[in-house]
């Protein structure tokens, strides 16, 4: 067996996946107790030491898996993601780059990339950005259509959470994330009773219809991305193509060699 296959082997094989984890786990846990100044003095060469195995070991992980896969490394997403997390922790942390010492937490995100289940899910959250975006614009119109009812009902109250149409999105963002709507409904009730009504038919639009709707289709991308191909698209015949042509190959190395007798030449 070649050099790169071996090599391939041990970068793909569960042992080294499960090893990559550990690393991931502790370098995290690291970065997190140097946020603390009274253990960065008692044991901050430690922690230093250990920041930099996990580094240097990050880095071996990445050339062995280059070397076993060659460009193809990059066809992966999460590949292209732990190269740029990787890349990011060698730049250097001083002078104008030292902001990329506090992006050193970044290398906590690679769990993501190692483990199935996490990536399932964060596929799902990409597939859903279009139909976010769409709701999005939708909440934004709702802001706007609201904000401007809102200045116009309440403005005269002399509010300043009304007093302009920025102050008043702000507030009804505020509302819509369910945060003190009800003193702000009660403040303006004292001098306009029946604010209450504006307040009840914006919750039941803004949050109740739109932030379920967002959830809604999250979960819609979740199912899509968990539920199993349908039989007979083209990937499963794909698969049942691949499967007879190595039955096939495997048949014709299996067969016997035949030799037809050769006559006597004359």
């Amino acid at each position: 067996m070649a050099l790169r296959d071996r090599v391939r082997d041990v970068v793909d094989g569960s042992r080294f996946q499960r090893t990559v984890i550990a690393v991931i786990v502790v370098n995290a846990i690291t970065l997190g107790l140097e946020t603390s100044t009274a253990l960065v003095a008692s044991y901050g060469d430690v922690l230093t030491a250990l920041d930099r195995a996990a580094l240097a070991f990050f880095v071996v992980e990445l050339v062995a898996r280059l070397y076993a896969h060659g460009l193809r490394y990059f066809r992966d997403p999460w590949n292209c993601f732990d190269f740029v997390v990787v890349g990011v922790a060698l730049l250097p942390a001083a002078g104008p780059l030292s902001v990329v010492r506090a992006l050193r937490i970044l290398r906590a995100l690679r769990l993501v990339a190692m483990v199935p289940s996490m990536r399932r899910v964060v596929s799902a959250l990409v597939k859903s950005i279009p139909g976010l975006l769409s709701l999005s614009g939708l909440l934004v119109l709702m802001l706007y259509v609201g904000g401007v009812v809102a200045v116009n009902l309440f403005r005269a109250g002399g509010d300043p959470r009304f007093g302009d149409l920025g102050a008043t999105v702000l507030t009804l963002f505020q509302i819509t994330t369910g945060d003190g709507w009800s003193d702000v409904m009660r403040d303006l009730m004292a001098t306009q009773p029946l604010a209450w009504i504006f307040f009840l038919v914006y919750l039941l639009v803004g949050t109740f219809t739109m932030l379920n709707l967002f959830i809604a289709v999250v979960c819609s991308a979740m199912e899509s991305e968990a539920a199993p191909h349908p039989p007979g698209t083209p990937d499963d015949r794909l698969l049942e193509e691949v499967r007879a042509l190595r039955e096939e190959v495997r048949a014709l190395h299996l067969e016997p060699t035949r030799l037809e007798p050769v006559g006597d030449r004359r």
